[in-house]
């Protein structure tokens, strides 16, 4: 059976199902980043400095990405000797019941020391499971799709990471507003706890999904996968690494460093950063599948060169609005930035994936991935702290940024292009 013959109802299952659950991870994984300035610095990592306990808390922040590389390890070595689908059932088990048992957590007031350990555990579990979780998801649909609909079809995975942002904002602001006693009591666990019910709902999704056809077709299985990746495409992996790096870099400043910047350099309330990033989560929704459907056309390359090349432009301008203290343009520099971004990371992760053979392409998109996600994202918002305390400017922070975008530039220069090569070719 050619792709283009597949039945259209079950490639429209793979997608939703690969759709909801990667927005179920995601809300559980960057629910942390929210809550770690908000919460986690006071109640888990105490300091008599305020911007201290939020460097501390941003290390345990940084040790989830870590985790990563080796979840991405184990999720490929059975997603592509075993099948695809049983690796997405288990890698959104895992990530939920981490989130749930985070909600559940005594504080630091508690149980003192154990707490943050504890919390830096289930953080690293959540870091594990999501290893594989993009990655497999893409290879779902993208395998799945017609080979002249494969970027629009895999951008949905990407827009779902954006939604499961908005879905985590939404749930953050909807307790942030409690009187503060509360919301530092009880308020900020119910988010938590609500990711029980969103993984009961995913799993019940993603059981029903087929498994990957070209997984099922090809005739090649290798023992130790990983092993055959770095033997055969280490080049590749580390252009992968490359290319991802800048899109981290700059998503995680966004995401988490900035909101701790306008909250406790500018003094500004909460509410902004919130409603800024979730402008930004609706760029990319809106924007994710538009970019998929042009690199169908045009190639994945050419956008994210371009989307690299905007956003490493835009990011000296982005920290200068962002100095203004005016609300309407912070909202509008969120909203730049995350539209910027979204050109680049609409075709990201299929590009990626596209680069390696059917055999091993789980093992091989998902290391080069996650260690491109510990390098740029684990680490960007500590290192964007520390260089604000010790240059005391924002502006070394935006050289940052824009440095990490010119190196996926350069390295997505250094790939082939994909967007019309048979995926299925062994």
């Amino acid at each position: 059976m050619t792709v283009e013959s597949r039945p259209r109802p079950a490639l429209l299952r793979v997608t939703i199902g690969s759709f909801v659950g990667t927005v179920i991870e995601q809300y559980d994984f960057l629910l942390y980043g929210f809550m770690t300035a908000l919460v986690f610095n006071t109640l888990f990592f105490p300091s008599s400095d305020p911007t201290v306990g939020t460097l501390v808390a941003f290390a345990g922040f940084a040790i989830g990405f870590v985790a990563r590389p080796i979840g991405a390890i184990v999720a490929g070595h059975y997603g592509d000797r075993i099948g695809r689908k049983s690796m997405l059932v288990m890698t959104l088990l895992v990530a939920g019941l981490a989130t749930t048992a985070m909600g559940l957590l005594p504080t630091y007031a508690t149980i003192g020391i154990w707490a943050p350990v504890l919390l830096v555990t289930l953080r690293i579990i959540q870091g594990f499971s999501y290893g594989g979780e993009v990655t497999g998801a893409v290879l779902m649909t993208t395998e799945f799709a017609p080979r002249h609909r494969r970027g629009y079809i895999g951008s949905f995975v990407p827009t779902a990471g954006p939604a499961g942002l908005l879905l985590a904002t939404i749930a953050i602001m909807a307790v942030a507003g409690m009187d503060k006693a509360d919301f530092l009591s009880y308020g900020w666990r119910i988010p938590f706890l609500v990711s029980a019910v969103l993984v009961l709902v995913g799993l019940a999704i993603r059981a029903t999904a087929p498994e990957s056809p070209a997984f099922t077709e090809t005739r090649t299985r290798h023992s130790a996968p990983i092993l055959e990746v770095f033997r055969r495409h280490t080049r590749t992996v580390l252009l992968g690494v490359g290319t991802g790096f800048g899109f981290y870099v700059v998503f995680y400043v966004l995401l988490v460093f900035a909101g701790s910047y306008l909250t406790t350099q500018l003094k500004l309330p909460a509410q902004v950063p919130l409603i800024a990033v979730a402008i930004g989560s609706i760029m990319v929704i809106v924007l994710g599948p538009l970019c998929g459907r042009l690199s169908d056309r045009f190639g994945r390359r050419p956008l994210i060169v371009t989307g690299s090349a905007l956003s490493a432009g835009f990011s000296f301008a982005f920290f200068t609005l962002l100095g203004t203290g005016s609300t309407p343009l912070i909202y509008l520099a969120y909203a730049l930035a995350f539209g910027f971004m979204t050109i680049m990371y609409a075709p990201l992760i299929t590009f990626i994936a596209e680069q390696f053979p059917t055999a091993v392409r789980f093992s091989g998109a998902s290391v080069a991935g996650q260690i491109g996600a510990v390098l740029g994202g684990g680490l960007a918002p500590l290192i964007a702290t520390a260089l604000l305390l010790t240059t005391s400017g924002i502006w070394a922070v935006a050289a940052y940024v824009c440095a990490s975008l010119l190196v996926s530039l350069a390295s997505a220069l250094a790939l082939k292009e994909t967007n019309q090569s048979d995926i299925t070719a062994e």
